[in-house]
C-alpha cells in the first residue's frame, strides 16, 4: 500500500460516521419501541386475564340494612296480679287472721242456716241419728253472724286441724274437745265460757245459738294469728280445672248419707255454679240465696260407731278420715273421678285427678261431702 493510500484512509473513515443527531434519533426511537413494547404487553397480559379490554372489573360491597329509626312499642306492665286467697282461690287482698272452723247444725228444724253462704270450705258428715252436719270454714268473706251453731264430733278435729285455725262450737263430749285442742286448734266452746255466742229470737232451742266472729277473732292467741295454708291447686279466673280438662258432662250430683239425709246437687248455667238441695227442696239461706258451690268434692269414708253416746243415747258415729279412698269432683258443668289422701290428723288433705297429677279447682267456694260408705252417691 502507498504513502497515499495510507494516507487517504482515516479521511474516509471519519466521512463514514453518521452525524450525531442521526444516532440520538435512532437512540430516541429504539427508546419509544421499548417503551410502546411495554405498554402493548401489560394491555395484552390485561386482556387475556380480564377478558376484552373494555371490560372494566365492578366494585361489590355487602349491603347492611341501616337500624329502623321508627320507635319499637314496648308494652307497659300491668299491676302485678295479686296473691290468691287460700281456701278458695280468689285473688285478691289478703287477711293476715286465722280461719274459723265452726260447727254449724243442719237438722231439718236448723234451717235456713245464717251466714254459710260466705264459708269458702264446707265439710258434711254424718251425726248420730242418721242426720248431717257441717264444718263450715271461713277466710276469705266473713259474715257477721253465724247460726245456728252446735256441738263438736270426734272427726272434726282431724277434720280441720290443717287450718290450725279457732274451733267454734256448742257443747260436745270432753274426748272430742280434747282431740280437736291437741290437733292444734284452739278451742273457742259457749260451754267454756267464751265470747260471742247468744241465743236469738225465731229459733227454737236448742238451734238458736248464733256466733259473733268479730268476738271470735279478737279472742285469738298468739299460736293462732296467721291465715291458713292453701287446701288444693286454684286454676285462673276463667280457666279449666281438672273436671272440665279431663271429666264429663254432668248436670246432677246425688248424695245419700242415710234416709234422713239425701242433699244434692244441680248445675245452674246462669250462675255458673252448682245449687244445693235438700230432699229435692232448695237448700236456702237465712238472707235468701240458694246455696250454692263453685266446686263439690265427694268422697267415701269409713264409718265406725264409738262407745260414746249422744243425750238420746244414740251410739256416736265417726267418719275415718285419716288414710285414703275414692270419690268424685264436679266443678263447671262437669264431673271426674278423683282419689284422696289424708295422711294424718294434723296433716293436709291432697286430692288427685284421673292421672295422677294434683286436683286443680276452680276459684269460689268448695263444699265436701264425706259420704258413709254404708250410703251412695251418683252423678248423671
Amino acid at each position: 500500500m502507498s504513502l497515499h493510500d495510507d494516507e487517504r484512509a482515516p479521511r474516509r473513515a471519519i466521512e463514514r460516521r453518521p452525524p450525531a443527531w442521526v444516532k440520538w434519533t435512532i437512540i430516541g426511537v429504539v427508546v419509544a419501541l421499548v417503551l410502546a413494547g411495554g405498554v402493548l404487553g401489560a394491555y395484552f397480559l390485561g386482556w387475556l386475564k380480564f377478558g376484552e379490554p373494555e371490560s372494566k372489573p365492578t366494585l361489590t360491597m355487602a349491603y347492611t340494612p341501616r337500624p329502623s329509626e321508627a320507635p319499637v312499642w314496648t308494652p307497659t306492665p300491668g299491676p302485678p296480679l295479686k296473691p290468691q286467697w287460700p281456701l278458695s282461690g280468689v285473688r285478691g287482698d289478703i287477711a293476715e287472721h286465722p280461719a274459723l272452723v265452726v260447727k254449724v247444725e243442719n237438722a231439718p228444724e236448723s234451717r235456713p242456716q245464717d251466714g254459710l253462704e260466705y264459708a269458702d270450705i264446707v265439710f258434711e258428715e254424718m251425726v248420730e241419728g242418721g242426720i248431717s252436719r257441717l264444718v263450715a270454714v271461713f277466710h276469705s268473706t266473713v259474715p257477721a253472724q253465724i247460726a245456728p251453731i252446735r256441738s263438736i264430733r270426734p272427726m272434726d278435729g282431724p277434720i280441720a286441724a290443717w287450718t290450725r285455725g279457732l274451733m267454734i262450737f256448742s257443747g260436745g263430749q270432753y274426748p272430742y274437745v280434747a282431740r280437736a285442742e291437741n290437733d292444734g286448734l284452739q278451742i273457742i266452746s259457749m260451754d267454756y265460757g267464751a265470747d260471742g255466742f247468744s241465743r236469738v229470737d225465731g229459733r227454737p232451742s236448742p238451734h238458736d245459738v248464733a256466733g259473733d266472729t268479730a268476738a271470735f277473732f279478737a279472742q285469738a292467741d298468739g299460736d293462732h294469728q296467721v291465715s291458713p295454708p292453701a287446701f288444693a291447686v286454684f286454676v285462673e279466673q276463667g280457666g279449666a280445672g281438672t273436671a272440665q280438662i279431663q271429666g264429663t258432662v254432668t248436670t246432677q250430683v246425688s248424695t245419700q248419707f242415710s234416709y234422713m239425709a239425701l242433699p244434692s246437687w244441680t248445675w245452674d248455667s246462669a250462675s255458673a255454679t252448682w245449687l244445693r238441695f235438700e230432699d229435692g227442696e232448695p237448700a236456702m239461706t237465712y238472707a235468701g240465696p240458694q246455696i250454692s258451690a263453685k266446686n263439690v268434692i265427694v268422697l267415701t269414708v269409713s264409718v265406725v260407731y264409738t262407745s260414746q253416746a249422744d243425750a238420746a243415747g244414740s251410739s256416736v258415729p265417726e267418719s275415718i278420715v285419716v288414710g285414703e279412698g275414692t270419690g268424685v269432683v264436679a266443678s263447671g258443668p262437669m264431673t271426674a273421678a278423683i282419689t284422696w289422701r289424708h295422711d294424718s290428723e294434723t296433716a293436709p288433705w291432697q286430692f288427685f285427678g284421673p292421672n295422677g297429677a294434683p286436683l286443680e279447682l276452680l276459684p269460689g267456694n268448695t263444699w265436701v261431702e264425706l259420704v258413709p260408705d254404708s250410703g251412695s252417691w251418683s252423678v248423671s
